[in-house]
């Protein structure tokens, strides 16, 4: 009797639903760029070694994966966070999906970091994704990568201060009224340094705080420029007059003219309004004076461009005076 013919048909596949798994890791950084992973691979053995016989406690490792407390801003983007790096905005850590295509701005965000001493992990792409939806950034385009900024460490209105005794100069600080859009507070922040102000003071509430779009605007000048901020700002105004400060506030329909300010030379403080609303009535009306800015083809001028004038008129007539 002739053997029956094997009616096996096609072997069961993956279906496709197992082939990435099958392709391995795709465009992972070459080893020598991966400076983090020998101290991570360290780190690793050294709590193997301090870990109790018998394994760990039950849920301990499950429940530590699940908890994330968010103490800090999150930046994710190739971009965005090779330009944080690049101006040395203080960060905690780096995130790096484990695979990732990397490119250029990848391996250089890798190796600033690594310059920087900044903390880099290789995370899932779950782990990245969850880690933005905690951060208030749901659907966020990470592109496999994300920074960690530090929170900002805020100085008070008395550091500035002793900061503009002790320079050689007059004092000069830049108090903001206001002003909620943090691209002018970074834009003000770059003017402010470039032109020798000793601070810039802020309100507690109702205004835009130092975050990672104010770093990327300042292009990393708030490394070297402090910020305070303030319960009360008339209070500061008032403190500050009594150690010998003059304050002038900016609007359009100001008593004196910006070129020429005579009170430029002394210690000053300079009080820039919001856009459109600009500078509050109580506040301006503790000011010693309001200088308007003679313009002509536009009824007013953006915070952040009315404050770099400002600051730039008062350099200069500190320079011919000097």
């Amino acid at each position: 009797m002739p053997a029956k013919k094997s009616k096996k048909g096609p072997t069961k596949g993956s279906g496709g639903k197992n082939r990435r798994s099958l392709e391995g890791k795709s465009g992972t950084l070459p080893a020598e760029q991966r400076h983090w992973y020998e101290g991570k691979q360290r780190a690793k053995s050294a709590k193997a070694d301090r870990a109790p016989k018998g394994g760990a406690p039950k849920g301990g490792a499950r429940s530590e994966q699940r908890s994330h407390k968010v103490d800090s801003d999150l930046l994710v983007g190739r971009n965005p966070v090779l330009e944080a790096l690049r101006a040395r905005v203080p960060a905690k850590r780096l995130f790096l999906m484990n695979s990732l295509d990397a490119d250029n701005r990848v391996n250089e965000a890798a190796r600033l970091a690594g310059d920087q001493d900044v903390d880099v992990s290789e995370v899932t792409r779950a782990e990245l994704d969850r880690r933005c939806d905690s951060n208030g950034q749901p659907g966020a385009a990470h592109q496999g990568i994300a920074l960690q900024v530090r929170p900002y460490e805020y100085a008070t209105p008395e550091e500035l201060l002793d900061r503009a005794r002790a320079a050689d100069e007059p004092a000069l600080l830049v108090v903001l009224d206001g002003i909620t859009d943090p691209h002018n507070l970074g834009a003000i922040a770059r003017s402010a340094a470039a032109f020798g102000a000793h601070g810039i003071v802020i309100p507690e509430r109702r205004t835009a705080g130092v975050n990672t779009t104010v770093w990327k605007t300042s292009a990393g000048t708030l490394a070297r420029l402090p910020i305070a901020q303030a319960t009360n700002l008339n209070r500061t105004l008032e403190a500050f007059k009594k150690e010998g400060l003059f304050t002038v506030g900016l609007d359009a329909d100001g008593d004196v003219s910006l070129p020429g300010l005579h009170l430029a030379t002394g210690a000053l403080v300079v009080v820039v309004g919001a856009e459109g609303k600009g500078v509050s009535r109580l506040v301006k009306e503790n000011c010693d004076a309001v200088a308007s800015i003679p313009i002509t083809a536009a009824e007013s001028l953006n915070a952040s461009v009315a404050a770099g004038v400002t600051l730039y008129e008062i350099a200069r007539l500190r320079a011919e005076q000097g």
